[in-house]
């Protein structure tokens, strides 16, 4: 661990404990990252975090649909405007929008629901897909790397982060194909609030979700002149999480086009319950393109 980080879940649970500032409004501040850009991840969870706060007992999210409109600065604090769309007999829906100097950088809707009983069934997990003990981290693979990228992925991320068959951190991967299986799980224990957990989850799988749209293309996070950023993401919980357990996202690209690529992830506890659905398209743009 670098000098100067002593936790880095303890870490990410500050950045993500909001502060009131008015009826259905907060503020949140950021974590340094190495573009120096508000991470996607972190405003998509503490907009999901400030709507939550706006439910009633309960309730929990199912659903989620963002936009990234703008970047982020990191140094500026973030404030969360909720807007109470609809508290139904079954059914919560909320909009949050995250601003920074009064302008959007978020727009997102949630929809909430109280438990119920219905028909249940699921896919299964891939069965030759090997266990996370037997994958490399990214402390493995990047943790001697004198880089700022290298250090913060390495050292102080909350994630721990395992590609199965090689990440493509330092080069492209040796098969041109959109899917890609990461085993992730937070650094640190946590909480027991499943509201925190479905939120978190929305927070790490943006570290990944564009990347078999690099693998499929033949490309890599190292790939010169590149520029990658989120659009847009929908996230469905389909069962509670825990994402301090090991958890699998199994991931495909189906398409890429004018300068947009779309990941999709289907997301197992470790014992095979699928918790989630997501999807985000983003810019992937490369200078020969």
């Amino acid at each position: 661990m670098t000098e100067g980080v002593i936790d880095p879940t303890a870490t990410l649970l500050e950045a993500l404990d909001l502060a009131a500032t008015g009826v259905d409004e907060f503020e949140g501040r950021s974590l340094p990252q190495p573009n120096g850009r508000v991470f996607g991840g972190q405003v998509l969870a503490q907009a999901l975090l400030a709507a939550g706060r706006t439910v009633e007992d309960g309730r929990l999210p199912h659903s989620l649909h963002g936009y990234f409109l703008r970047a982020g600065v990191v140094p500026e604090p973030i404030a969360f405007a909720v807007e109470r769309l609809r508290d139904g007999r079954s059914f919560t829906a909320r909009r949050t929008h995250a601003l920074q100097g009064g302008e959007p950088i978020l727009s997102m809707i949630a929809s909430f629901q109280v438990e119920q009983a219905g028909v249940d069934y699921a896919d299964e997990m891939p069965t030759d897909v090997p266990g996370p003990d037997e994958v490399p981290s990214a402390l493995d693979l990047l943790g001697t790397i004198d880089h700022p990228a290298a250090k913060f992925w390495a050292h102080e991320s909350a994630f721990d982060v395992r590609h199965v068959g090689g990440s493509i951190y330092l080069g492209r991967a040796a098969e041109a194909t959109g899917r890609q299986e990461v085993w992730f799980r937070s650094r640190g224990a946590l909480p027991t609030d499943q509201l925190l957990h479905r939120a978190l989850l929305a927070y790490a799988c943006d570290q990944v979700m564009l990347e078999p749209v690099l693998r499929r293309s033949g490309r890599s996070w190292v790939t010169p002149g590149m520029s990658i950023a989120s659009l847009d993401h929908a996230m469905w919980w389909h069962r509670d999480v825990r994402v301090d357990d090991w958890l699998l996202y199994v991931q495909t690209s189906p398409s890429a086009q004018g300068g947009r690529g779309l990941g999709a992830a289907r997301v197992f506890a470790q014992d095979g319950t699928l918790v989630a659905s997501i999807a985000q398209e983003g810019m992937v743009r490369f200078p020969e393109a």
